[in-house]
């Protein structure tokens, strides 16, 4: 299944646009429940007007609101980067750690937050588990799991600790261009021939 996925994608890694792991990490908090082609729509000036957490540190949520309209949750998606740019200020120099658990106390981050930011920005072995990756592990009977860590934790004993990286940008490519949630294209599909739900969904 491995050597499926590194075929089809094999310069898998995330389609979020960023330059520094401030701008992942506020990008990756932008796309909760929202797709990466609204976000990186958005970023663009939203970083231009805040480069850095000193700059967002110093915004109001209404301030923030405007550039971020577009997304999904968008009042509550500006709190939680003012009040993040904030705590990165006041706990950390203005820079984004690299650490778990720190980045996991910051407002808006959780678990998946903290695996993108770290394993894009830092290249700490993390797989993330989004809807996608969720999807695809139990439709290729990698977890019977549907709360998210415990998939996270069934896909790590699966594989490779060094390609986890790999694994959940090639999931999340695959479940957005091929293994769809309603009508999953598994005629066009490389990994049919031992997909246990091909024929039956």
């Amino acid at each position: 299944m491995l050597g499926a996925l590194e075929t089809l994608y094999p310069d898998a890694r995330t389609e979020l646009e960023f330059r520094t792991p401030f701008e992942l990490l506020v990008a990756t908090v932008l796309s909760a429940q929202a797709t990466d082609v609204s976000v990186n729509a958005a970023t663009p000036a939203l970083f231009a007007a805040y480069p850095d957490a000193h700059a967002m540190s110093a915004a109001q949520p209404e301030d923030i609101e405007p550039f971020i309209r577009r997304i999904g949750l968008f009042r509550g998606k500006a709190r939680n980067l003012a009040a993040l740019a904030r705590l990165l200020v006041e706990r950390h120099g203005g820079e984004v750690p690299n650490d778990f658990g720190a980045v996991v106390a910051l407002p808006g981050a959780g678990r998946k937050t903290a695996n993108v930011v770290l394993s894009n920005a830092f290249g700490y072995p993390a797989i993330a588990v989004d809807t996608h990756v969720g999807r695809l592990a139990r439709r290729l009977a990698l977890s019977v799991q549907t709360n998210p860590d415990r998939v996270e934790t069934d896909l790590q004993k699966l594989f490779p600790r060094g390609r986890w990286v790999f694994l959940h940008h090639a999931l999340i490519l695959h479940g957005r261009r091929v293994c769809a949630a309603r009508r999953p294209a598994c005629g066009a599909c490389v990994m049919a021939g031992f997909c246990p739900k091909v024929g039956v969904e």
